[in-house]
């Protein structure tokens, strides 16, 4: 699994999942709407950690800046 995310993109998920955190606990979403949410958010978070998004591989798409040092 060859890592396709970059740093803001990984920025921007997480951002997102807390959103969705605090909308949840602050009683702003609810029912299926939280579920579906919080399901997503849980997705982001882990897409973040691991650094691959298997939406990105049909397309060819990555957001990482690709370092062309041979060096890992």
């Amino acid at each position: 699994m060859k890592k396709n995310m970059g740093t803001t993109d990984k920025i921007i998920r997480l951002l997102l999942a807390a959103l969705v955190g605090g909308l949840y606990f602050a009683g702003i979403i609810s029912g299926v709407t939280a579920t579906i949410l919080g399901v997503l958010a849980l997705v982001f978070i882990l897409t973040s950690f691991v650094g691959f998004c298997p939406l990105y591989l049909p397309f060819g798409i990555s957001t990482r800046k690709h370092n062309h040092d041979k060096r890992h």
